[in-house]
């Protein structure tokens, strides 16, 4: 199957939801373009003058009554269930190799949801142990027909590069690509952070990229940047002096990070240009600082971050679409549904971590090079997993470096109750008003720790978070239902429990 053939097939695709949710199957499916044979989405192919007529007066009546919001946003091609998948262990004495077990775990993660699936750095040989590097796979025939598991489910599949990280050690690596003691030492991982104004390292780098989209199928990059800003870099006081292979090309300020803008337009184009989907990362809850370049299609933040609500703060009016991994090695959380409460009102899905069981061994292969575990957090938490794994060999599992260990097993269920709930509030053609203001919604001010946000299209939705450890009551100007299976009574008192979620539909 070609990339156009595997578009058009993945376009029709329905979502088969966990809970028997009919509405939540149909959203999705109309997200997929299922009803256009054009593959158009549903909101140009299929929408109805009924259609049309409810989303335009839902949409005109939140520009009448909304008169200040933090950020408004059309939400168009929006893949809100995304998963971190875990190939296998690596470093590790063999290479992994796809088989029955992830059939069946594709086939879980497509009833719930999920349609993008994300590979980590796994995927490649980037310290060579099996004969391959960086940008080829640790098994070329196991990632071809993993790929091809994903397709048949009509998900999607990107797989990491980075624009700027280059092991050390590698024989590739020129010096003069990167700044003296510019590295990354963490677990393994002996990183050269490659500068963007190299040019040895860009005509290095990027036939590889294209080669990556091109030779397995994927459909898509996902880029951990290997960079430090340039104002965390004066934050740091860590501004290094360029390498004799840079071309100070570009404006280069603490507002302004111009050799990284573009060479992530440049990769960012040939992406688009087939067709595909590019995620970043920079780095902890970072944006990448190119002014009004469109240099992403989602961002991956709260790597590293040890708060979950300042992870929120933080990323909270960044440009869409933000997809946040709270990092719990480092984070707590209060409960299952709290990484929701982040994220929802602000439009934004947390990523599902799933795979194979991360055992940890990555943690203790012989002859790997790794630092101390009492210097660092990452060898200690391979050791942690390692621990637990043994003892519960039947789980419950950990699924990635930034889940819990042990692992929580509501994880999953809870999940994809909130997709479920999620998917019919985001589907193609919804303007949303994120963090609220002045506005007639609500029968007066909202409490001081709740934030409201609304999405329109053919129904209407509130959003309403509760971010404060008292009960907060809040009352709208008209009827509303709750989305949750028990709440359907309509009515226009709600009482928000501590650090809580309510998600409304609109009914008068």
């Amino acid at each position: 199957m070609n990339r156009r053939e595997f578009l058009a097939a993945s376009a029709s695709a329905a979502y088969v939801g966990t809970g028997g949710d009919k509405g939540a199957r149909v959203v999705a499916a109309e997200q997929a373009g299922q009803n256009g044979a054009s593959g158009a989405p549903a909101v140009l192919a299929s929408y109805t003058a009924q259609d049309h007529r409810r989303r335009l007066s839902n949409i005109g009546l939140c520009n009448r009554a909304i008169r200040r919001c933090m950020r408004k946003h059309l939400i168009t091609d929006y893949l809100p269930g995304q998963c971190c998948y875990n190939l296998g262990e690596y470093p590790a004495l063999k290479p992994w190799n796809p088989d029955d077990y992830d059939e069946q775990e594709l086939d879980r993660l497509r009833d719930h949801g999920i349609r993008l699936i994300q590979l980590f750095d796994d995927w490649n040989d980037s310290l060579r142990l099996f004969g391959g590097s960086k940008y080829t796979p640790v098994n070329p025939a196991g990632l071809r027909r993993f790929v091809d598991m994903v397709h048949k489910r009509g998900m999607k599949v990107i797989a990491y590069i980075s624009t700027g990280f280059l092991q050390a050690t590698d024989p590739d690596l020129h010096p003069e690509w990167f700044r003296p003691g510019d590295v990354l030492v963490v677990g393994y991982w002996n990183m050269a952070r490659c500068s963007p104004a190299s040019a040895g390292w860009r005509a290095y780098l990027l036939p590889h990229v294209v080669r990556i989209l091109d030779e397995y199928g994927f459909d898509g990059l996902y880029d951990d940047c290997g960079y430090v800003t340039n104002a965390r870099r004066l934050a740091m006081k860590r501004w290094l002096e360029p390498t004799k292979d840079e071309i100070p090309a570009f404006e280069e300020t603490a507002e302004h990070d111009g050799a990284l803008g573009d060479l992530l337009q440049l990769v960012y184009a040939e992406v688009k240009r087939r067709g595909g989907i590019f995620k970043l990362h920079v780095d902890a809850a970072d944006r990448p600082l190119v002014g009004e370049a469109k240099v992403y299609d989602y961002l991956w933040v709260g790597e590293g971050v040890g708060s979950a609500d300042g992870l929120r703060q933080a990323v909270k009016n960044h440009p869409p679409y933000v997809v946040p991994c709270i990092d719990m090695t480092f984070a707590k959380i209060g409960g299952q549904d709290e990484p929701y409460l982040h994220a929802i009102p602000y439009m934004q899905f947390p990523v599902l971590q799933a795979g194979h069981p991360f055992t940890g061994e990555r943690g203790m292969v012989p002859g790997v090079k790794y630092r101390p575990a009492e210097k660092d957090f990452w060898v200690r938490r391979c050791q942690e997993a390692w621990k637990f794994y043994q003892e519960h060999p039947n789980g419950p599992y950990t699924y990635g470096g930034w889940d819990s260990v042990p692992s929580r097993p509501e994880t999953r269920p809870t999940h994809a109750k909130w997709l479920r709930r999620y998917l019919p509030m985001v589907e193609e053609g919804t303007w949303a008003w994120l963090e609220i203001g002045e506005s007639s919604l609500f029968a007066g001010p909202t409490p001081k720790d709740v934030v409201a946000s609304a999405f329109a299209n053919r129904d209407l939705y509130l959003v309403l978070a509760n971010y404060g450890h008292t009960p907060a009551d809040v009352e709208t100007a008209d009827d509303y239902v709750s989305v949750e299976p028990a709440g359907a009574v309509s009515q226009r008192r709600w009482k928000l429990g501590p650090r809580s979620l309510c998600i409304l539909r609109r009914t008068s």
